[in-house]
């Protein structure tokens, strides 16, 4: 049996051991992205959110040099409602901030967003797989400046053992059954604009 077919326990979203990261979303890192991306970006990782909250899922916020690059967008900031653990940094990766380190490698599950895809994402991704953690890449949740930049750092991060998903399977893997008392609200995200 190849490796690629070979079953992952650890491949589905479980919101016990789920930790959503939000990396560098901030006003004027986004401003220079595509604007398709930006509000694509912005919607589902505003969905995110609003899921991780109300399901008690842990969240943390980055902040690459907020004094040059602003804060959290306004529709994020809006959707986090002062929820989740901001830490600012001037390292690309999260992990090089001890305390944050420490609070994504402690759980077994980090679902990426963020900014850039093939800069800030990948190497906190890198660090984060290479201790131990399963990562997530939300692919509809991160943006680059250039798609073909985007691009190469998803199929970089899927080489090296992240597994690439989307913001509706992460909800719906977290929900897990429409019996879910919450089904019927956090489905409800997916049919909004």
């Amino acid at each position: 049996m190849s490796a690629s077919a070979t079953h992952n326990p650890r491949a589905r979203c479980e919101r016990a051991r789920s930790r959503l990261v939000l990396i560098d979303l901030q006003e004027r890192l986004l401003a220079a992205m595509p604007e398709a991306a930006r509000a694509e970006v912005e919607r589902n990782t505003a969905r995110l959110i609003e899921a991780a909250r109300k399901l008690g899922i842990p969240i943390e916020v980055s902040r690459q040099y907020p004094k040059g690059l602003g804060e959290v967008t306004a529709p994020l900031q809006q959707a986090l409602d002062g929820e989740g653990a901001v830490t600012d940094k001037t390292a690309f990766s999260c992990c090089a901030e001890a305390d944050l380190h420490t609070r994504l490698t402690r759980g077994d599950q980090i679902i990426l967003t963020g900014a850039e895809t093939h800069i800030c994402v990948t190497q906190t991704a890198l660090e984060l797989l290479e201790a131990g953690v399963t990562v997530f890449v939300v692919e509809d949740g991160v943006c680059s400046r250039d798609t073909e930049r985007k691009r190469n750092g998803l199929e970089r991060l899927r080489a090296a053992g992240a597994i690439i998903t989307n913001h509706e399977s992460v909800l719906f893997e977290w929900l897990r059954d429409a019996a879910d008392p919450q089904f019927r609200e956090l489905s409800q995200l997916i049919r909004e604009n």
